[in-house]
């Protein structure tokens, strides 16, 4: 299986922080925020890379990452998406990398506790379709809402106002080769742009959609709020490990 980080868009919840940088770029602890989807997907025993950036930035990616040595590979695809088409876009830019394998999508702004790797090896046996990792969360109306009717999926509602389920869609995806097709197919929403959504529910409409719950805490990074909290639940996790890190500070130093 092939992994593909999208790591493109100007980041506009983060100005001025994304001014002169990538969003991607910013760091979250003690890396930078592109690192966390990378090593999930490595340590899912995906070898095959390609990040999708853009933006006046995207020369950066190579400076930081180069051939992936860090992570312990030999080489890193990039490619480059003009404007913000919506993820369903960037995707499509990884046709000619795929190459009829299955892949693993991550976002670029997801960082999770625990590890894809049983979800990886439970698609690589799957004959065909798409497969996704839910997360149950308090404030479910921020994401894509998937709605569950026994071990089926039944539709995913992007933002609803009223969810049917309190399970987000993470930003993890995996998808056979019919996926390119799908993006083809789609038409922007209201946003102007090719929406994820579209794509998974595409794969529920034929059947062919399967999901695994995320284990461990999981966030994204894609607003000021959620870039401090990454940061925390990172710091906190390499503390239980490591109990020599000093504590985050609950305010400021007054001696």
């Amino acid at each position: 299986m092939k992994g593909i980080v999208l790591a493109g868009g100007t980041g506009s919840r983060l100005f001025p922080l994304t001014k002169i940088t990538n969003k991607h770029l910013l760091p979250i602890f003690d890396k930078p925020m592109i690192y966390y989807p990378i090593e999930t997907l490595v340590e899912a025993g995906i070898r095959d890379l390609l990040i999708v950036t853009g933006g006046r930035n995207s020369g950066d990616f190579l400076r930081l990452l180069a051939n992936g040595k860090e992570f312990g590979l030999k080489h890193i695809n990039y490619t480059y998406q003009e404007g913000e088409g919506g993820i369903a876009e960037a995707l499509a830019l990884a046709e000619h990398f795929a190459e009829g394998s299955k892949i693993c999508v991550i976002l670029g702004d997801n960082i999770i506790e625990g590890s894809i790797a049983q979800a990886v090896r439970d698609f690589e046996h799957q004959d065909r379709g798409a497969k996704i990792l839910l997360k149950k969360v308090h404030d479910a109306e921020r994401f894509g809402v998937a709605e569950i009717q026994g071990d089926r999926i039944i539709g995913i509602e992007e933002k609803p106002t009223r969810p049917r389920s309190d399970y987000a869609v993470t930003g993890i995806y995996m998808y056979d080769e019919t996926v390119f097709d799908k993006t083809k197919s789609l038409k922007p929403s209201a946003r102007g742009e090719l929406e994820i959504t579209d794509v998974n529910n595409a794969y529920i409409s034929e059947g062919t959609m399967t999901f695994n719950y995320l284990e461990g805490w999981w966030t994204d990074a894609g607003t000021f709020d959620s870039l401090l909290r990454a940061a925390n639940l990172v710091h906190e996790t390499r503390r239980r490990k490591d109990p020599t890190l000093a504590p985050v500070l609950s305010g400021a130093d007054t001696e």
